[in-house]
Parts: structure tokens; sequence; C-alpha cells
């Protein structure tokens, strides 16, 4: 593989005209009469510090005020990227590792090593979580929207388990879509492309009765493969199709309901290396073959909100969640109901109080006869999780000091109770600078996989098949290895206590800096412990137990920068430090310690917009079991997208996306097993977008 270096230097050496004439660009101001009054951004950095964030402490507050290092993705952001999915967009947030492992795998974590099922990080699409409990994270791939609908993404690095409980540990995204009565009217938007071959997407919106509001739509996407190092295609294809809606009616002065789902399914190609129990020269103990994945899925929301007074209101919202996967590896079924109360009040002057209680159950079903590789015991289950939360915001000093203190206690079927409580504390210095600090506990508590599954990691040769003077001598079928992964019902929950320190400055409405310190000390991790080798007289097979023997620590660094150059000139700068210490015995893989990320919105004239993303990620290693030492290397990487847009009349945009531009391909993640390394190519789209 070509070191990360001369990847750069090829890639700028093909495309060096490209991104020069777009660097050039950034510098160079616009000669186009009337562009100087042009507002690029749709939003001045001072808005942007004054947006209305919920995620921090399950009230509206500003983000400015908010002791937690959050970011937000708008609207706005989102359309100027030309990304095309979820995951993607997270790139711009500063602390998040955000690696794409083939067409259609993303690994998503937040400060600590990354894997494709990252396991200490929530994610919600309007309060609806998305984290599995099969394998404890997220399958990125079915996690979409309509882009053109989300309202804002917001991010919080950092633990938020005193308000959405465990698993909450490294990260909080919380992705919110619009009301209703903000996405009156029609829109469609369709394109395609070398690797986005075809996507299309419609919304409704309109009024009916008083005071309420609705809206339909349907989405749909072809992806083309990607391809391996080697230059041979990835067979990684794959389609989906989804449609929703959402209804926002006021009932009456003080109550308003909330009523929204989704139902999607797709077909995800996949070239799959598995264990094998027969040898053969070329493969060893594993065979290829290509699997057609199917997934399916269904959800619907209810949100009441009642206002009691000026300083008290109570919010009841309840979910059910359907989920069905079908893949070579498993084959699982997933029913999920949620419910949650919260009340917000007010006490005097100085507290402000949310607390609530939540119940979730979720039932599911491996039975399917045909899977081996992964199996369940018993192989239906289902988990109940009831929780309580308190928080109280007290000021301290008028307009000056506020601390917040919290704590969730949280009853599961796998650990018990476990209790996850915080501080928070708030200086505003003066209006310019605000100064914070947290100390905070947060848990993650045991998957089903780890508490009643067995995986089939991987077969192997014994080495004495392959030593003449050895009783077991047989190269041409050498004695095999199977290593098991076990489960285990006494798994403790995994523990972190975070250290926090932040700081936010606003210079002016023309430059902002948010910066954020932090210390993670975890404890009890997961690992696996060699336990029984058994020699079966056709075989050997070698058990490892999951156990709670773990113990890390990290720290880090992570700067969001935002300046105004000039009235057609906006740049966001983001950066992340990160330095990690895992006492794992080589389980995890290396995060990358530096990461940057710069993005240009250029304003060419009132009808036309160059928006350029230059980002940077430092090498790293995964954990990948097909390898000979168990370890997979990846290069350190830059990236530069680039968008064109024109808008020929005030309701039709027309864009021009190119991806990935400077190298032909590079890997930036390999899942721990079953798929083969795949390069991230470059490719080219274009879209049309119509509102009416």
């Amino acid at each position: 593989m070509r070191s990360g270096t001369g990847k750069i230097y090829q890639g700028l050496q093909k495309h060096k005209l490209l991104c020069a004439l777009a660097s050039l660009v950034l510098w160079q101001q616009p000669t186009v009469s009337g562009a100087e009054n042009l507002d690029l951004t749709g939003l001045s950095i001072e808005e942007l510090m004054g947006l209305k964030v919920t995620s921090v402490s399950k009230k509206v507050q500003n983000l400015s005020d908010s002791a937690a290092a959050i970011f937000v993705i708008t609207n706005d952001d989102l359309r100027k990227s030309g990304v095309t999915n979820i995951p993607d967009a997270l790139r711009m947030v500063p602390g998040l590792n955000v690696a794409r492992i083939d067409s259609n795998k993303w690994a998503v974590n937040s400060r600590s090593a990354n894997s494709r099922f990252a396991d200490k990080l929530l994610v919600m699409i309007d309060g609806r979580s998305v984290y599995t409990p099969s394998y404890s994270g997220v399958y990125w791939e079915v996690q979409d929207v309509m882009l053109e609908d989300i309202d804002r993404i917001e991010v919080i690095r950092g633990p938020g388990a005193t308000l959405w409980g465990a698993n909450a540990v490294n990260g909080v995204i919380n992705i919110i879509t619009k009301h209703a009565a903000d996405t009156l009217g029609g829109l469609v938007a369709l394109g395609g492309g070398d690797q986005e071959q075809a996507f299309a997407g419609a919304r409704y919106g309109a009024s009916f009765g008083k005071n309420s509001y609705g809206r339909f739509y349907a989405k749909g996407f072809a992806r083309d493969e990607f391809q391996y190092p080697t230059g041979e295609d990835a067979n990684d294809d794959w389609d989906m199709a989804r449609g929703g809606f959402r209804v926002d009616s006021s009932l009456t002065a003080k109550d308003s309901l909330t009523l929204h789902g989704d139902i999607y399914s797709g077909n995800i190609n996949q070239l799959m290396n598995a264990p094998s129990s027969t040898w053969s020269l070329s493969d060893g103990f594993s065979s290829f073959f290509h699997d057609d994945t199917n997934v399916s899925g269904k959800n619907i929301v209810a949100l009441w909100e009642h206002v009691l007074s000026s300083e008290s209101k109570f919010t009841l919202q309840a979910y059910y969640d359907r989920t069905d996967r079908d893949e070579a590896f498993i084959v699982e079924k997933r029913d999920s109901f949620d419910v949650e109360l919260q009340h917000q009040v007010k006490f005097g002057e100085r507290n402000d109080v949310v607390w609530g209680a939540r119940y979730r159950s979720s039932q599911d079903d491996f039975s399917n006869p045909d899977v081996t590789l992964v199996t369940m015991d018993p192989d239906s289950r289902q988990d109940n999780l009831y929780s309580a939360f308190l928080q109280d915001e007290i000021m301290i000093a008028r307009d000056r000091f506020w601390l917040t203190l919290g704590s969730k206690l949280e009853h599961n079927d796998y650990t018990g109770s476990e209790l996850q409580p915080s501080a928070r504390l708030l200086w505003a210095i003066d209006t310019s600078n605000k100064l914070w600090t947290s100390v905070s506990r947060a848990v993650r508590t045991p998957s089903r996989v780890e508490g009643d599954g067995t995986v089939l990691a991987g077969i192997r040769p014994y080495p004495d098949s392959f030593n003449s003077s050895s009783p077991y001598y047989n190269p041409r079928n050498p004695l095999p290895i199977t290593v098991l992964m076990l489960g285990n019902n006494n798994l403790e929950a995994e523990k972190l206590t975070a250290y926090e320190l932040g700081y936010r400055f606003l210079a002016s409405h023309d430059f902002s800096l948010d910066a954020a310190l932090f210390y993670n000390d975890y404890d009890k991790l997961r690992t696996f412990q060699a336990q029984d080798t058994v020699f079966t007289g056709t075989g050997i097979v070698q058990t490892n137990l999951a156990t709670n023997y773990g113990s890390a620590a990290s720290k880090g660094l992570e700067l969001a920068l935002a300046w105004q150059a000039t009235d057609w000139l906006k740049l966001d700068l983001a950066y992340s430090y990160l330095d990690s210490n895992m006492e794992l015995d080589g389980q995890v893989g290396e995060e990358p310690q530096h990461q940057a990320s710069l993005r240009g919105f250029i304003n060419l004239r009132d009808d036309l917009d160059l928006n350029i993303w230059f980002r940077y990620v430092d090498s790293a290693s995964a954990v990948y079991v097909l390898s000979q030492n168990g370890w997979f290397t990846i290069d350190e990487y830059v990236t530069c997208d680039l968008r064109l847009a024109w808008r020929p009349v005030a309701k039709i945009e027309l864009s021009l996306v190119g991806q990935n531009l400077l190298d032909g391909g590079h890997v930036e993640f390999v899942q721990e097993t079953f798929t083969l390394p795949t390069e991230v190519g470059r490719s080219v789209y274009g879209k049309l977008t119509y509102k009416f």
C-alpha cells in the first residue's frame, strides 16, 4: 500500500489545478457587482452561537450557555457541504472520528478508539434511540432521513448519561428534524453520478385545521460499489428506499402534539470472507461468498407537551420501533417500545429543575437455524429498562455563575442498578468570554451478544500440522483450530469518569472560538480472556470469555473556530488531538491523534456559491482478524471536496459536487472481520433541487 504522504503528493499532482483554483478563490475577493451586500452563511456567527439547543440539559438553551462540548450542524451546513448521508456530515465535528469502511458501512466514535460498532456513543433521531442493544452500536447505513428536512444535528462530545442514560458515554448525537410548519409547500431533489448512481427525494407540507401542519416524504438511492486496493471491485453496491410523515398540532393554548413515523427497506451487497471447516491452499480455513443483506424497519413516535405555567411544563414521549436484518452472520428481528415522562419547573429565581422517568422494552429474535457465525442462547429475549433522573441548574450569581447538579438511576436486566451523576459549572466572565468545567460518571451496559452470544471468530491451521516430526503432520489437510468468543452473563458495566474544561470566545459578530480539554478514566472495560483449549479428535477448539479486566485513559483537545472574513467569505476550522492509553491486551486499535477540517463558504455572486472542504486524518490502526498479526495499519490521508451551486431562478438550485478529489482512493477503516479492506474513491455527482 502506498504511504499517506505519497498518496497526498500524487493526488495533488493529478488535481493541483482544480484545488489551486479553489484555494485562490478563498483569498481573491469577487468583483461581481453587489456581492459585498450578500449574506454568505444565512446565519451570522453571533446568531450561530445563540442557536437554541436541547440535548445538553433536555431543555431549550443557547449553545453558548451550554456547559458541555457541543457542536451544531445546521441545515445550511448540510446543504453547502454536499454530503449525501448523515455519517459523512458528522466529519464536520471536532473530536469525532468518522471513517467509511466501504460503500455501505461506517465507523463513528468520539474520544476513543473506533470500530464499526463503537459501543459508547448514543445516537438519536428526534429523541428516538437508534443504538442497537444487539452489539452496542449503530447500523449507520439504515439511519437516514431526508436531509433537507433536518433542522440541526446536535453533537455532544463527552458523557451525557445523567440525562440520556447508559451508553451515552463518549458522546450523544441527536438528529432533529424541522417542525412541520417550517416545511410547507413542495420540494423535489434528484441527481446522480459515478458513486451516487441515482438518488431522488420529494416532500410536501401543508396546513390543515387550526394550528395544525403536516408533511410527508419519500426518498431513495442506488450507490455503486467501491474498489479494493488491488483495483478489483468490492461488490458492495446497495440501494435503499424510505418514506415518512410528520404532523405538528397545537391542540389548545397549552397543549401541543407531534406525531411522526418512517418506514424503510433496502438491499446491501457485500463480499464476505467467513470461517470454513474445509481447507484450501488459496484461502485456508475460510471461503469467499456474496451476501445480499436485506434490511427493513418502521417506527412511529408521539410527543405531547403540556404547559402548566410560564415556569412549568410536562412532556410525554412514546415510540415503537421495529427492525429486521437478514445478513449472512446474523438474522435478527427486534421490537422496541419506549415511553418517557419529563417535567421542567423553576423554583424561584435560582433553581431550574428537570426530572423524568423512562421505561423501555426490547424483544429480539435470533432463531434462524441457518446462521452459525453468531448465535444467541436463548435465541429470543425481552430486556426491560427502568430509569429516573433529576437535574437542577442553580444560579449562584446572577448572570455570572451557574452550577448544574444531576444524576440518573437506571435498572437494566444485565448489571442491575447503575448510578450516573454529574456536576457542571458555567462562568460567564463577560458577554464575550465563557468558561465551563464538569465531572461526570457514565456507564455502558453489556450488549446482547456480550451476555448471551457465541461468535465464531475464525478457524486457523494447527502449526504442528506443517511439522514433519509431529504426530499431527498433515499439510494437505491440517488440523483446524476453531476460535470462539463467548458471552458472559456475569459481566459488569463499563465505567467512565470524565473531567472536562471548556472555553468559548465571541470576539465580535465575525469571529468565535470554542475549545474543550478532557481527561477520560475508563475502568472495567470488556476484554476477552483465553479459557479452554480442547482437542476433539477432528480439531482443536479455543474459547475466549468476555471479562471486565480492561482499563484505559485518554486525553485530548478539541477546537472549533469560525471567521466571517468578508461579506462573501466564511471559514470554519475544526481540529482535535487525542492521546489514549488502552490497557486492553491489543484488543483495540490506535485512533488518529490529529484530525483537522477547513471549510470555506464563498459567495461568488448572488446566484452562485462555491464551497470547499479540506480534511486531514492522521494514521491509525484497527483490529483485523483476517490479517496475519491481527492488525491493519491505516495511512494518513487528506481529502478535498468541492461544491458549486447555481440558482438560475429563486426556486431552483443546480449543484455539482466532487468528493475525495486528491487521490484515486484510500482506506479509511476496516471491519474487524468478514470483509476485506476497501478504498474510498474519488466521485462526482450533480443535483437538482426544486421548491414549489
